[in-house]
């Protein structure tokens, strides 16, 4: 009989749903690290909110640990690379709690609209400081999204509810689903220079962090209101310290930070500062859905091999496992390909399985083929969620089989379309291993490499020492070098992989060589 143990405090009817699915389990919350240590070989799943924390040490411990599932979004406290290396399934709830967290943005848009906290406090004070609280309507005020997926559109949806007008800023929401929910699409740019009140609502990554910058608070209105629910590290803290004591931010309400437990913050006690400690999934319906999730869910791994809201699996039965986990390798690789070489709105995206590879089981290949293209935005997006994320944003997902093919037993082919241009790549298996062959209509043998330079060129005499010659001088090292191109004197790229990341520099150093027409660094 599999054994699982809760760690954090779930809702007791999480317990019932593991006892009747035939699940021994264990409930002992507030374990330290050594008392963790000491009792987690004994378990096969592993049931966690954010207070426990499974680090390499804990699951060094872990002889017989199968899964671990978080009651949650965010996994911060989990060692996915230590756990995916001792074949550790890694389960979130992405889902549970996007309406609460939407109601909490909308209650801090009041909040700070009406100055409550302060207002509250003066009133409780004795004082009848009517003529200090002068707040403002947000009847008939543009609300400007920075995200519009799961909970930035139950926002939206709040919003026109309030006779807001909303426009949003997402590069994978498409025109036809930003009609759907009643928003305008438009840049950052103009989301910047238009809305009366800023929204958050988009995952930390490399090219989120810090979207509302120094510069990027500088383009908005005077008298803007911002609102964070989503994540730390989206603001730059400075910049908004010093907006809120010029005047020009008018207010603003977080509700996470960049440092958490935030106990000490430089924005503390500023006028105009609205702050909650990081409740946005802080409601006992919630809590309850997020709990009944994570306990069905590692039953059904447990109990048949079923994987939901995997992190690092994807979901694959035993039996097809071994046949497609090359496949599924080489499909995630050419979507991450694609997906960084997009700079606009996704449309549409198309997988086509050809050759004998037509024959497996495609779902789980298109599903990492489109959490590749998605992954530069969406940094945690998994093969299980990609298809939810792709659907919220209207974007469509085509799957094709030809299983007759010429020169490859099999071949993955991906297009991706979007509202500006269509890029494509095809890739396949040499003994095992995953290779590009196609980018557009240029032939390549490439091998992926974790660092990788994308050089599209005119084919020209003297490029290729060109390239070499400027990496060289900026202590670039070249690992691999491939060519295609499609004639002489025609389009030509080149697929470099380098052996370390390239920064700002170099990659402008590189785009500003002769005849190069575009330049992109990749990471795998």
């Amino acid at each position: 009989m599999p054994k699982v143990l809760i760690a954090d405090k779930l809702s007791p009817t999480a317990v019932d749903i593991f006892r009747d699915k035939g699940i021994d389990v264990d409930v002992r919350t507030g374990l330290g690290k050594d008392e963790l240590i000491a009792i987690i070989g004994d378990y096969d799943g592993l049931a966690v909110r954010s207070n426990t924390k499974p680090d390499a040490d804990v699951l060094a411990a872990a002889t017989n640990l199968r899964v671990i599932g978080r009651a949650g979004i965010g996994v911060d406290n989990i060692d996915i690379k230590a756990a995916t290396a001792k074949g550790i399934v890694v389960m979130n709830t992405p889902f549970g709690n996007a309406i609460t967290t939407a109601e909490h943005a909308i209650a801090m848009m009041f909040t700070a609209a009406r100055q409550i906290p302060e207002a509250n406090a003066s009133t409780q004070a004795g004082k009848w400081e009517k003529s200090r609280f002068v707040g403002t309507e947000l009847y008939g005020k543009i609300l400007g999204l920075i995200g519009c997926g799961n909970i930035g559109s139950l926002v939206a949806e709040r919003a026109r509810g309030l006779h807001m007008h909303v426009v949003a800023y997402d590069p994978y929401l498409t025109p036809e689903r930003a009609i759907e929910l009643g928003v305008e699409k438009v840049e950052l740019s103009d989301v910047l220079r238009r809305a009366q009140v800023i929204s958050l609502h988009t995952p930390l990554t490399e090219q989120t962090r810090n979207i509302l910058s120094i510069e990027a608070l500088g383009k908005t209105r005077k008298g803007v209101i911002i609102i964070n629910c989503a994540r730390g590290g989206l603001i730059d803290e400075n910049a908004l310290l010093d907006g809120l004591r010029s005047g020009h931010i008018r207010a603003a309400a977080l509700d996470v930070y960049a440092n958490e437990p935030a106990r000490d913050n430089i924005l503390f006690g500023t006028p105009g500062l609205v702050a909650t400690p990081h409740l946005g999934a802080s409601t006992r319906e919630a809590q309850e859905n997020v709990a009944l999730q994570v306990a069905h869910q590692i039953s059904d791994y447990l109990l048949s091999g079923a994987v939901t809201n995997a992190l690092n699996m994807p979901s694959v039965s035993a039996d097809e496992a071994p046949r497609l986990r090359p496949f599924i390798d080489l499909a995630e690789k050419l979507g991450l390909l694609a997906g960084q070489l997009v700079s606009s709105g996704v449309k549409r995206i198309e997988v086509s399985c050809l050759g004998d590879v037509a024959g497996l089981n495609i779902k789980p290949l298109s599903s990492a083929a489109l959490a590749g293209v998605l992954r530069p935005m969406l940094d945690d997006i998994n093969m299980v969620s990609a298809p939810a994320m792709a659907a919220e944003r209207g974007i469509i997902l085509a799957q094709t089989t030809q299983e007759q093919l010429g020169d490859y037993e099999s071949v993955i082919s991906i297009v991706v379309e979007t509202e500006t241009s269509v890029r494509s790549v095809s890739g396949a298996l040499f003994a095992g291993q995953p290779r590009v062959i196609h980018s557009n209509d240029v032939a390549l043998d490439a091998p992926f490499s974790p660092h990788m330079l994308f050089v599209e060129n005119e084919d020209a005499p003297g490029f290729i020492g060109a390239l070499g010659q400027a990496l060289g001088e900026r202590g670039v090292n070249i690992a691999t070098f491939n060519l295609g191109r499609t004639g002489q004197g025609g389009q030509a790229i080149a697929l470099v992989g380098i052996d370390q990341p390239i920064g700002a520099k170099e990659l402008s150093a590189v785009q500003a060589l002769s005849h190069v027409r575009s330049a992109s660094a990749l990471q795998f």
